[in-house]
């Protein structure tokens, strides 16, 4: 018997129609079930005077466009974007991206629009997962294949802070219409977050690996990087997560913590490394990229000094939980290490959800300027000062 590869076996989780979700076999299997009353729609920047047009333009400064604003009951099934200039002369980490469901305020989704496609510090790279991808031309197309009821509206916008004009935006918005009244009721919906946070050391020092000294121990989860925090009902499906680490030591010894509906530490669901979360081992430092996980931009610098993007998507293993979930991830071993850290958390829930903190501003999503060999060589002079300044210290000499 022909083995069915477990990439098909698993497409199904995320990318079955909702009014077909109990659907047995592969991805393949809804084109088998006819769904009488379902319309394939489209909401795109085509030209509608027939001409070769097919942009949104001049976006000003701090302008919001519509990209799509559908009443009735349905489902979004594919996003495509891509923008002109490209990076790094309009930031894509400075074009802000938010989706309400329904008549909700306060967005189901908001992060900026390159973190949220994968394609992190305004770089522009490839990208291959099952939910997301970067393609051709070099990371230039975000597509997204995130499934995304709603009930009765859905709105996705865009701003614009760049502080400068867009001059053009390119995009589809694909999409089913149902009929009224046929979606589930207990059919969740898409989240997304975005977080930030350039983190905070331990006064003892950025102790790795135990350079320098005994390591300590963490055993609360407090003080970890927070992933997410939410409350209500649903299940988490994974993360986009953008280190920059400004030294050479490995980064990723931080164990990742779900606590779920209140758990206290150390919950059923901790884990025992950045990377073995990320299902990789042994300090990775190559690029990746598989359906459900992957490292689709490496440092490839002295170590593990500059900028790694790391992903993994719950396919077929979502956390679920009832009442709230808070994921988190030490940044280092007991979250020791001074790192540039923002992640993209990916989620379905019922509503209402919690409201998001406050979207930070453009000089508190500010990216940290790159560490180089000029950096490198200060400290180094530091060292050979702080050992006596001789003049034929190596650089391995301990005092």
């Amino acid at each position: 018997m022909r083995r069915v590869p477990l990439l098909v076996c698993g497409l199904v989780v995320l990318a079955a129609p909702v009014l077909d979700s109990q659907s047995p076999g592969s991805l393949m299997q809804g084109w088998l079930t006819l769904q009488p009353g379902v319309k394939s729609l489209r909401i795109s920047s085509f030209d509608t005077s027939g001409g070769n047009n097919d942009r949104l333009e001049r976006i000003a400064p701090g302008e919001r466009r519509t990209l799509a604003d559908i009443k009735g009951s349905g489902q979004i099934t594919h996003i495509w974007v891509t923008i002109a200039p490209p990076p790094p002369t309009v930031s894509r980490h400075d074009i802000v991206l938010r989706m309400y469901w329904d008549d909700e305020t306060t967005p189901s989704v908001e992060a900026p629009i390159g973190e949220f496609f994968g394609q992190g510090w305004n770089e522009s790279y490839p990208m291959a997962a099952l939910p997301l991808a970067a393609g051709p031309r070099e990371g230039r197309a975000m597509v997204s294949y995130f499934p995304m009821p709603f009930r009765s509206r859905a709105r996705i916008e865009i701003e614009n802070d760049t502080g400068r004009q867009i001059d053009a935006f390119y995009y589809y918005v694909d999409y089913e219409q149902f009929p009224a009244g046929s979606l589930p009721a207990d059919t969740p919906y898409f989240h997304a977050w975005y977080h930030h946070e350039l983190t905070e050391a331990q006064t003892y020092g950025e102790n790795e690996w135990g350079v320098l000294g005994p390591e300590q121990k963490n055993t609360t989860g407090a003080g970890n990087y927070v992933v997410a925090d939410i409350s209500g009902r649903g299940h988490y499906v994974g993360m986009n997560y953008y280190v920059h680490s400004p030294s050479p030591m490995w980064y990723g010894e931080g164990d990742d913590l779900f606590e779920v509906d209140g758990q206290a530490w150390p919950g059923t669901l901790h884990g025992t490394g950045t990377e073995d979360y990320f299902n990789t081992s042994w300090s990775p430092n190559t690029l990746y990229q598989h359906p459900f996980f992957g490292y689709a931009r490496v440092n490839g610098e002295t170590g593990w000094l500059g900028r790694t993007h790391v992903y993994r998507f719950h396919v077929t293993d979502p956390v679920r939980f009832e009442k709230s979930l808070k994921v988190s991830i030490e940044h280092g071993h007991d979250n020791n290490l001074t790192l540039d850290l923002a992640t993209v958390a990916y989620w379905y829930q019922t509503e209402p959800h919690k409201a998001f903190p406050a979207f930070p501003d453009r000089e508190s999503r500010k990216l940290m300027p790159p560490i180089g060999p000029s950096e490198i060589h200060r400290w180094r002079d530091a060292w050979r000062k702080a050992m006596g300044n001789g003049s034929k210290l190596w650089g391995n000499e301990r005092p």
